[in-house]
């Protein structure tokens, strides 16, 4: 059974058609998470290890396809603005959460950008709400494109190194490769976790009472 899954793998890494399997999976992770694309190319990294596919190549058509799902995911954000604008009264939750939305993005959005793009969920949140309120696209492409590149390098290296080091076993490396990334993707879901908790607790604490000036 494993060699037969083996097999159909190695004949998926070695043939052209990857390329385009990178690019639509990386491009529809973008807006539609529903099978992350991370998992596609770190096994292609753990082949790449073997000579074929080309790591350079990995990487950049990743990127290419993680930049092309962000963009869509914007424009889907930015078409239904509109109606979400009209819709959000003023003095209404909606409208505080938009508001709340676009501050956020003014001042950390590049940040917001590159580090959402290793967590599925995140990123499609964080894209279409950039497109939602209308965050110029001088300020959005250039750090999708730092996300997407820093993502696509990422996962494919995590790939390769576990290849490397399992250059006789490609499968046991793809193993080690998907159990890296995942483990570091939930280290990092725990630290924020861990930051929104103690956010909200400070929000929670009462505001210290000003001493009483004398008169």
């Amino acid at each position: 059974m494993t060699d037969a899954v083996l097999g159909w793998v190695q004949d998926l890494m070695s043939s052209p058609w990857l390329y385009l399997a990178l690019f639509v999976l990386s491009a529809v992770d973008g807006f539609l998470p529903l099978l992350p694309s991370e998992t596609v190319v770190i096994t292609a990294g753990v082949f790449a290890a073997t000579g074929q596919p080309e790591l350079a190549a990995v990487v950049a058509v990743a990127a290419l396809g993680a930049l092309a799902g962000d963009h869509t995911s914007y424009l889907i954000g930015h078409l239904a603005g509109p109606g979400l604008q009209a819709r959000a009264r003023p003095g209404s939750r909606r409208r505080a959460g938009l508001d709340r939305a676009e501050r956020l993005l003014a001042s950390r959005g590049g940040m917001l950008l590159v580090t959402a793009r290793y967590v599925p969920g995140a990123r499609t949140a964080v894209t279409l709400t950039a497109g939602a309120v209308a965050r110029p696209l001088r300020h959005f492409s250039p750090f999708a494109a730092l996300g997407a590149l820093t993502w696509a390098g990422w996962s494919a290296a995590v790939g390769y190194v576990g290849g490397l080091a399992f250059e006789e076993d490609p499968l046991r490396g793809l193993l080690v490769g998907l159990g890296v990334a995942l483990g570091l993707t939930a280290l990092g879901e725990l630290a924020r976790h861990l930051v929104q908790r103690r956010r909200r607790a400070r929000a929670a604490e009462p505001a210290t009472a000003e001493p009483a000036t004398a008169c």
